[in-house]
């Protein structure tokens, strides 16, 4: 049964060929015998009604050429297509139930023997009596035989060899009579008719075998599954259970009988929890498993794999346990109905598999799942102690040319000795592993120093290289490391080992034997960002940086409440960098610091010229904000400049609460108390830490460039954002501040959602100091 299922299901997923409709394909074996079984079975149902089409045009056609014939001749035409009809019949009816048992190839030359007697005994009225037929007679004549061939594809669809049979008999004998008559014009006609009918007999059959191949496929899954359940509950040591609506078991085989430690009829009609909770039971004290299976038997829920302690007549075991809720054809809940296993040795041996789990069992080394483990350890550890780590892929140079000319076994020894060597180079803060074939990787805690990476590297090279000794055989092998350092080059595992995969290959392109840290792009981008990064260390000592401010205005009056200090600079080396270019790479390089402290001390001074009412809002990165002198440094500044507090407003965005959420709550709790105000930037488009809003009182909300353009757009999402961050911040008794407004629809919409401040091209772009103090000399109100 299996493998006539899979045969049908091949046939019924392919596109069968004109051969396999047919039945020509004389390779198809047993399949041959089932296609043209599924094809033949339907005849015998329209049997009668294909006697009654043929009856029908048989009078039709005597009426059509009674003056041309006689009596006599009307007689044994009548006499000979009954005869026809009568074994065309008998032929049908006898292939009734060949779908179960299949079509032989006699059968099937009986029933195209049938077609083309049917055929000829249909053509002799057009050869014995049409010559000399009427215009008229000689049309319905010709109707009538391109009706025969035309019910025929709908009469016999499900025979298309005997069709094509019948058509091809009927048609070439019009053919060739109307050829024969002169009547060019009729012959071409027909023989069109008669391509058409036999490509559409072809794609009929086509179509309504892969109908009944999909049934019988159907049929043949059951009867599979069905077989599968009999030998499961006889041969497999797993067992059936089933529940009634009441998780009460029932139809209890004797090998869940014993699994519940009763007999059938002990356990059959019980609470399914009561056999098995054990002295939990009265008081309802139910261990994880047991609760979980308790819910999702309430609630009616499907569950696999569920693993649940349960205690038979006192003796703990585990039980792993699958179910399903079953339904009536009415749609209601009929019970449970599931499989389950004892796994209780399985459990009792769960440290040697987890052991297996983990390790590599050639070279005892720890496997890819626990170095990966290891590696998210290692960042998580850095992320939150301000450290670093490394990650150090490892391949062996040469090895596949060992394992070609001595085998497997040899390369096998060979991985091993290499496996001691590495753990002999391991130090407390490393652990080495292999990820497979000749891939090791090394990650490395607490990183202080970026040579203590390559000193490492230069160590496996070097030990790796020296030659082994493997079955007296004297072998070398050389490797190539790459190496990525997190969290710089790679916040979560995927990303680092990404980024050493992509040092590792760097490496090996060299020729092998190097060592290769990873860069971004690894190419004309890492050399870019090299020279940007040695400029503009030297940035702040050649006075390169400057600053521009762009005003923040009052939705209502439209007067400067406040200008943002945005960082530029001004390369002697490269001109004019953009900020999202230098920006990041001061981040990455820690030169944010000195470079927000110069800007801190720079907006301070210049602003002391500003009106009093007039604030600057000074951007600081999250690698300033967790400096332990923050605080101390904004105390300096504001006593060096003079500047009151509460003219400095600090901005941030919600990227801080990532690297240290405690550490940056203080440092900015401590800026509040000295009487500065707290912005939180770009709110809505990071990580959105809601909850450090209530806890910290920041000042002012800032809303994203990107939700006023929605909003300006008609966006219904910008437009609930921002009517959202509105009523949070009024309710919170912060302010709002809309960025990148650029035209007057935008500042009506802005006004009328309700923001406190708009920032944007329309009221000024950034500018220098002195545009900035010429504001002041006009009036109040700013226009574009």
């Amino acid at each position: 049964m299996r493998k006539t299922s899979s045969h049908t299901d091949t046939a019924a997923s392919t596109d069968l060929s004109v051969a396999a409709v047919l039945g020509l394909d004389s390779k198809a074996g047993a399949d041959w015998s089932r296609l043209r079984g599924l094809q033949h079975s339907g005849l015998a149902q329209l049997s009668f009604q294909r006697v009654y089409a043929n009856a029908l045009l048989t009078f039709l056609m005597v009426y059509i050429l009674g003056p041309q014939m006689s009596p006599l001749a009307i007689l044994l035409w009548l006499a000979v297509q009954g005869a026809a009809q009568f074994n065309g019949r008998r032929v049908d009816l006898a292939l009734a139930d060949v779908a179960s048992r299949g079509m032989t190839r006699e059968e099937l030359r009986r029933q195209m023997q049938s077609s083309v007697l049917t055929a000829v005994v249909w053509l002799i009225p057009l050869y014995a009596f049409a010559s000399s037929a009427q215009t008229e007679q000689m049309l319905a004549l010709l109707a009538i035989y391109a009706l025969l061939m035309a019910g025929s594809v709908y009469l016999y669809a499900t025979v298309p060899v005997s069709i094509i049979v019948f058509i091809s008999v009927i048609g070439a004998g019009n053919v060739i009579y109307l050829l024969a008559s002169g009547m060019w014009d009729a012959a071409l006609g027909m023989i069109l008719f008669t391509l058409a009918g036999l490509v559409g007999t072809i794609e009929v059959g086509r179509v309504y075998l892969k109908a009944r191949l999909a049934e019988a496929a159907g049929a043949e899954k059951e009867a599979v599954v069905s077989m599968l359940l009999r030998e499961f509950e006889e041969n497999e040591a797993d067992w059936l259970w089933e529940l009634d609506t009441a998780r009460r078991v029932r139809s209890v085989s004797p090998r869940f009988a014993f699994a519940l430690g009763r007999s059938q009829s002990q356990a059959e009609g019980m609470p399914l929890l009561e056999l098995i909770a054990g002295p939990g039971w009265e008081g309802g004290r139910y261990g994880a498993g047991l609760r979980d299976l308790a819910e999702r038997l309430r609630a009616r829920e499907h569950f696999s794999n569920l693993l649940v302690h349960v205690s038979i007549l006192g003796e703990e075991r585990w039980w792993e346990l699958s179910g399903t809720p079953m339904h009536g054809e009415d749609g209601r809940f009929a019970g449970f109905r599931g499989v389950g296993s004892d796994v209780t040795e399985q459990r009792k041996s769960s440290e040697k598999i987890a052991y297996l789990a983990r390790y590599d069992t050639l070279t005892q080394l720890p496997n890819r799942l626990q170095l990966t483990e290891a590696l998210g350890d290692a960042l998580r550890h850095a992320s939150q102690w301000r450290g670093k780590c490394a990650l150090l892929m490892v391949d062996l140079d040469r090895f596949k040319s060992v394992n070609d000319s001595l085998g497997h076994l040899t390369g096998d020894k060979l991985l091993a000795q290499v496996s001691g060597r590495l753990q002999a180079l391991m130090g407390k803060e490393h652990i080495c592993g292999r990820l497979g074939g000749d891939e090791f990787a090394i990650v490395m805690r607490n990183v202080t120093l970026h040579s203590e990476v390559r000193d490492l590297a230069q160590r496996v090279i070097e030990h790796l290289s020296e030659p082994y000794q493997v079955d007296q055989h004297t072998l070398y092998v050389g490797a190539s490391v790459g190496s990525a350092l997190g969290p710089r080059d790679g916040a979560t595992v995927e990303e680092l080992m990404r980024n050493a995969d992509l040092a590792l290959y760097q490496a090996k392109d060299a020729g092998g034997g190097e060592q290769c840290a990873f860069e971004p792009l690894l190419h004309a981008s890492a050399e870019e960002r090299r020279q940007l990064e040695v400029s503009l260390r030297k940035a702040l000592g050649r006075d390169e940086l400057m600053l521009n401010y762009q005003p923040v205005v009052d939705a209502r009056s439209q007067a400067v409440v406040s200008f943002e200090a945005l960082v530029r600079w001004n390369s002697a080396d490269h001109g004019f960098v953009s900020p999202g270019k230098f920006i990041p790479l001061a981040e990455d390089t820690r030169l944010i610091v000195p470079i927000g402290q110069w800007v801190l001390r720079k907006a301070c001074e210049e602003a002391r010229n500003w009106p009093d009412h007039v604030k600057v809002n000074v951007n600081v990165s999250p690698e300033q904000l967790l400096e332990p002198d923050f605080h101390s440094h904004v105390v300096e500044v504001l006593a060096a400049t003079g500047l009151r507090p509460e003219r400095l407003e600090i901005e941030v965005t919600e990227s801080i609460f990532l690297r240290d959420a405690s550490v940056a709550r203080n440092a900015l709790e401590q800026v509040m108390a000295l009487g500065c105000s707290v912005a939180l930037d770009d709110f809505g488009t990071g990580y959105s830490s809601l909850g450090y809003l209530r806890k910290l009182r920041f000042s002012t909300i800032k809303v994203d460039r990107t939700f006023v353009q929605g909003a300006a757009q008609g966006s219904a999402e910008s437009l609930a954002i921002i009517n959202a961050v509105v009523a949070m911040a009024k309710s919170l008794d912060m302010t709002t501040t809309a960025e990148g407004v650029e035209t007057i629809e935008e500042v009506e919409l802005i006004r009328n959602l309700g923001c406190d401040k708009i920032q944007g091209y329309y009221f000024g772009r950034p500018m220098s100091n002195l545009d900035a103090l010429r504001l002041f000399s006009k009036p109040s109100r700013l226009t574009a």
